[in-house]
């Protein structure tokens, strides 16, 4: 079998690469070993954001802030929560992934995919998941494998067993208490997801201070908002060994300052990061470089060492969300193809964690800026100056402007808010549109939006923030 080009994956960056490839003319088969989909749609953005808006409802019905209104929550039954959750996932599957491919027109093997042959002539040798082998071949082939969970090197660990933010999302029964190993953007959500459930939650991070890769601000905020839900947080954490089974684990750590301690958890959850998918593709055949961490090393249009061979998405170890991914795969796909010269822009990259509130940010920190050799003007908004928290009694948060010192230029924007990650498309865009702070402040904010945070930190640079408000100008 012969075609234009051969993408490994069914993720965001393969699907976006098939589309961009089928809408110039281009043959496309696709090779997934597994599900259709990727991690996004099937283990990650989806089923995790359904659950954490499922758990937010309790947690709302649990902790009613508003005088004159009493609202009240029973225990959870996990197996229907999770099976509506799957509903959800099968549903989306076909919607965005498997029905596209059929209206694009794109074939879909079922298989694991290794390269043979020679760098000059590369190949793929499919392992057909029903049975038998096909041999695939190509003018140009994408590698868009993505990530998967990285599990430390714990002693004993692997023999008491563990979840992963994949497989807590299919629990059908809740545990009593959790050991959530890591203190980004997926261990936050899912502590806060499994405690808004009823369980009784510790977070062991290994830096200093959770969320340790956002801005010092962010962390001691979210910190706060965590330590006031009662989840437990451990920061300078190092887990020496876990002993146990399959119902209940011992955990040795050894925080900073402190003897090391034993501590039983009904569950552990790793949350530790992740690692590129390319085990089994056998790349040094191909004449594929990859680095210490395993990811595919490419260019900035998504070219390996290998000419014909290209790679988008998560498996290259850039910034993994599935947006990114999309952007990578249709750029190397046109790249690949049609000699485009696509690079992908990252300078006002919006992140969000789907926490509550949520941590969002755009663009770059105080601490990379001066890196950069620029000072750093920046101003920090609480939210208790922002009148649509105060109005909905949720003041827990804050809102940064990184500006550059002297042309005032916005370099980037973080906040931790109810809504934050709808405030980084405007935060994105005036980063990108090189916007002042002056700009800022000048702009229009509808009144009582989370938004208009953005025009009141701006305003702060020349004002007493208690006295901002809807009348400045």
């Amino acid at each position: 079998m012969w075609y234009d080009l051969v993408i490994i994956g069914s993720g965001g960056a393969a699907f976006a690469a098939a589309i961009t490839a089928r809408d110039a003319g281009a043959s496309v088969v696709m090779i997934e070993r597994g599900t259709i989909g990727g991690t996004c749609v099937n283990t990650g953005c989806v089923p995790s954001k359904a659950l954490l808006a499922a758990a937010a409802a309790r947690h709302d019905a649990l902790s009613q802030r508003f005088p004159g209104i009493a609202t009240q929550a029973g225990p959870v039954d996990m197996a229907a929560l999770t099976g509506g959750k799957d509903d959800l996932v099968a549903a989306m599957r076909v919607g965005k992934y498997t029905g596209l491919a059929a209206d694009y027109g794109w074939q879909i093997l079922a298989g694991t995919a290794r390269f043979s042959g020679v760098p000059d002539a590369p190949v793929l040798q499919v392992r057909l998941n029903d049975g038998g082998t096909a041999k695939v071949e190509a003018g140009r082939y994408l590698v868009a494998t993505g990530a998967a969970p990285w599990i430390p090197p714990i002693s004993g660990l692997a023999g008491a067993g563990y979840l992963t933010s994949a497989t807590a999302m299919e629990l059908t029964e809740l545990p009593e208490s959790m050991l959530v190993i890591g203190g980004n953007a997926v261990g936050l959500e899912v502590a806060q997801l499994f405690a808004r459930l009823g369980v009784t939650v510790t977070i062991a991070e290994a830096l200093d201070r959770l969320a340790p890769f956002d801005e010092p601000e962010v962390s001691a905020a979210i910190e706060d908002v965590l330590d006031e839900e009662g989840i437990g947080i451990l920061t300078a954490a190092v887990i020496t060994s876990v002993q146990g089974d399959a119902t209940a684990r011992s955990v040795t750590i050894k925080t900073a300052g402190a003897p090391k301690r034993e501590l039983a958890y009904g569950q552990i959850l790793v949350a530790a990061g992740r690692h590129p998918v390319t085990a089994g593709l056998n790349l040094d055949a191909a004449g594929v470089k990859t680095g210490r961490r395993g990811e595919i090393i490419t260019d900035e249009s998504g070219r390996t060492a290998n000419p014909r061979i290209w790679a988008a998405g998560d498996v290259t170890g850039g910034p993994q969300f599935v947006y990114v991914a999309a952007a990578q795969g249709s750029a190397a796909a046109a790249n690949a193809l049609f000699n485009a010269e696509r690079a992908v822009d990252y300078t006002a990259l919006p992140r969000v964690t789907f926490t509550s509130p949520a941590i969002a940010s755009a663009g770059m920190t105080e601490a990379e800026l001066i890196r950069q050799g620029v000072a750093c003007d920046c101003r920090v908004l609480p939210l208790s100056a922002v009148p649509r928290a105060v109005v909905a009694r949720d003041t827990r948060g804050m809102v940064k402007l990184v500006a550059e010192a002297g042309t005032g230029r916005v370099r980037g924007v973080h906040a931790v808010a109810d809504g934050a990650g709808e405030m980084m498309t405007a935060a994105s865009y005036a980063i990108r549109a090189g916007m002042t702070v002056a700009d800022l402040a000048a702009a229009w904010a509808p009144y009582l939006t989370m938004s208009e945070g953005l025009r009141l930190a701006a305003q702060a640079f020349s004002r007493d923030v208690s006295r901002l408000s809807c009348c400045a100008a």
